[in-house]
């Protein structure tokens, strides 16, 4: 019985196929669509072949050839439309994990958004911070990471590029590592391994071994203090684009943002500078992406937590990843002050007695020179 009825529906769903290639034949001449009919029921037995596999064959046969040279767009629309719901081999359907976000978002023009950027630019002319920060070092390219936690830490800058930064050792309070920079050279005295580096800012070779040793000042510099957009020197342009953040249950939820790409001018060209990612939330900055000249991404910033300090709205936790020489430094500001005056003496590091001095714009054979005995 349940056989019968098998039968008795294949056979009904292959005259329906056979009526609709008909119709499409009809596209073109009688006889092709009488010699595509004549084919058909020919190869037709209820006991020869099961119905998927000569609906396939027919298929394969006839339909391609007719459409290609009679039949319209139209009549091959009608017929796939008709077709699909008789086989299910054809699609799958599952559910979608992804969602979009339901906070409410606000709205902002390219104008807009590089006005904000300029007005919190020129509203901070010096930074003086107390921080704890958190780094790591390593990644795949050294195949391992290690992690340093809870150093406490100075941080003075003054425009237009002077940063001086102090990091503590944990529990003991000794100092970790002192560097200043004046944006184009800097100076690094590490204490516990009893070396002065001196450098520009640039690091030309990252050294994988010692991934701590490539932090420059200027590097925590651009990402603490977003520049403001230069019309003379610099274009911008916007894109409405969207950023992956996780709910409570960690499910991945999507969120519209604006992202401000700058463009530098170079010549008759441009070349990619950064890019800005503003919270449709909120239109603050959460992300700032810095390229090299070679379009390579060299530091991401990631902003946090907004505060109010002083009239001035700034992210209380920033993340600094250097993905080239694989080290990552986040500061969690423990107090904030702006424009407060800063003395030039303040950015001046003197060279420590016995230490190991380091010149990275040096040959590789003469970057360490032993320490001078003073009396």
């Amino acid at each position: 019985m349940r056989a019968a009825l098998v039968a008795d529906h294949s056979v009904s769903d292959f005259r329906k196929a056979l009526v609709l290639f008909e119709m499409v034949a009809s596209g073109g001449t009688k006889a092709e669509a009488e010699k595509i009919t004549r084919t058909v029921k020919k190869a037709y037995h209820p006991s020869a072949e099961p119905f998927s596999a000569l609906y396939t064959q027919m298929f394969r046969k006839h339909f391609f050839r007719v459409f290609m040279r009679r039949s319209s767009l139209f009549s091959a629309l009608i017929l796939l439309l008709c077709v699909l719901p008789t086989t299910g081999c054809l699609f799958r359907t599952r559910p979608v994990e992804d969602q979009y976000s339901k906070a409410p978002l606000k709205e902002a023009t390219q104008e807009g958004l590089i006005d904000l950027i300029d007005q919190q630019a020129q509203a901070i002319r010096t930074l003086k911070a107390t921080v704890d920060i958190d780094s790591a070092a390593g990644g795949i390219k050294k195949g391992s990471q290690t992690q340093y936690k809870e150093i406490r830490g100075y941080v003075l800058a003054r425009k237009p590029d002077s940063l001086h930064m102090t990091g503590l050792m944990p529990f003991v309070r000794t100092t970790a590592f002192d560097m200043v920079s004046d944006g184009k050279d800097f100076k690094l005295w590490i204490p516990p391994k009893n070396k002065f580096v001196i450098g520009q800012n640039e690091v030309t070779v990252p050294n994988a071994d010692l991934p701590m040793e490539n932090i420059r000042p200027q590097n925590i510099y651009d990402a603490l203090l977003i520049r403001a957009v230069d019309p003379e020197t610099e274009i911008a342009v916007m894109e409405n684009g969207y950023q992956t953040l996780h709910d409570a249950k960690g499910h991945r939820v999507l969120q519209d943002d604006y992202e401000l790409t700058i463009i530098r001018r170079v010549g008759n060209g441009g070349k990619l500078s950064r890019k800005i990612v503003f919270a449709r939330t909120d239109l603050k900055p959460h992300e700032q992406i810095i390229y090299n000249d070679s379009g390579k991404v060299i530091t991401d910033a990631h902003y946090a937590e907004y505060k109010d300090y002083e009239g001035v709205s700034f992210p209380s936790r920033i993340e600094i990843y250097r993905p080239q020489e694989e080290y990552d430094i986040t500061l969690n500001m423990l107090k904030l002050e702006f424009n407060t005056p800063l003395k030039d003496e303040q950015f001046v590091l003197e060279q420590p007695d016995g230490a190991q001095v380091v010149h990275l714009d040096r040959p590789q054979s003469s970057l360490v020179v032993q320490p001078e005995q003073r009396h």
